[in-house]
């Protein structure tokens, strides 16, 4: 096996476009937080925590972020990826990023962040964190795994299953089929618990008015979320925030 070999680590995050770039190593873009459209040898993609890719050495390409974001960048010897168990990964640009590979990327930006990336405790990570990566099959799953991150992100939008299937390029019926199989609830439900999850989050840590939580968090009016609160929690938002949250202290 050939020993892994890198050239160069680094978190970055992107804004506007950047100018088309090639290098003669190939290199791993994993990202942290946010999102970031990477343009590889005419073929695009959208990458996030659950999507990473691998840029093949000579390749031109360019990428930009819509937010706020940042991606671990790994710049390796292209020889490493010739290796049989790992050569999948250049035949595929975007590539599914497995819990295990986040873990493995994580710790290596907390490396960079206390000043031990050092090359030799990065080379001893790569093989775990370049399986990871080569064992993992893009799946539809992976979908659903982006599009409860972007539900969860952004709740108050108006998602319904037909929207949520669209989201995740699936078909309403494979999207229940996969809410069953991986959650053991309906899109519906889990929704709905979701909403009031999050309401509850803000009706304790916070004191906006509960119209506004209840907006914001998808519900159509109070009387949606007193509702809902009620037959799911036995409390309205009124009495769930007064039993939730500390009596304030008193002045002196």
């Amino acid at each position: 096996m050939i020993e892994p070999v890198f050239v160069g680590i680094a978190a970055r995050s992107y804004d506007e476009r950047q100018l088309p770039d090639r290098h003669d190593f190939a290199q791993l873009v994993l990202p942290l937080a946010g999102q970031l459209h990477l343009h590889i040898a005419g073929k695009q993609g959208t990458l996030d925590p659950l999507q990473g890719a691998i840029v093949e050495a000579g390749a031109w390409h360019f990428q930009h972020g819509t937010d706020s974001n940042l991606a671990l960048i790994l710049d390796v010897d292209q020889r490493v990826l010739t290796v049989d168990s790992w050569s999948i990964l250049l035949e595929r640009p975007f590539t599914t990023i497995s819990p295990a590979a986040r873990k493995l990327a994580e710790f290596m930006y907390l490396c960079i962040e206390a000043g031990t990336a050092q090359p030799e405790r990065i080379c001893a990570w790569m093989p775990l964190l370049f399986d990871t990566l080569a064992m993992q099959r893009p799946q539809a799953r992976s979908r659903l795994g982006a599009l409860l991150a972007h539900v969860e992100a952004h709740p108050g939008l108006p998602w319904s299953a037909e929207a949520m299937a669209r989201f995740a390029s699936l078909s309403t019926s494979r999207l229940h089929a996969l809410f069953q199989q991986e959650l053991g609830i309906s899109p519906r439900a889990w929704l709905l618990k979701k909403r009031i999850d999050l309401a509850c989050e803000l009706l304790t840590h916070s004191d906006r008015a509960i119209i506004d939580v209840a907006l914001s968090t998808g519900f159509a009016d109070q009387s949606a979320l007193t509702r809902a609160m009620r037959h799911n929690l036995d409390a309205t938002p009124a009495v769930y925030r007064r039993q939730r949250q500390e009596p304030m202290p008193k002045s002196q």
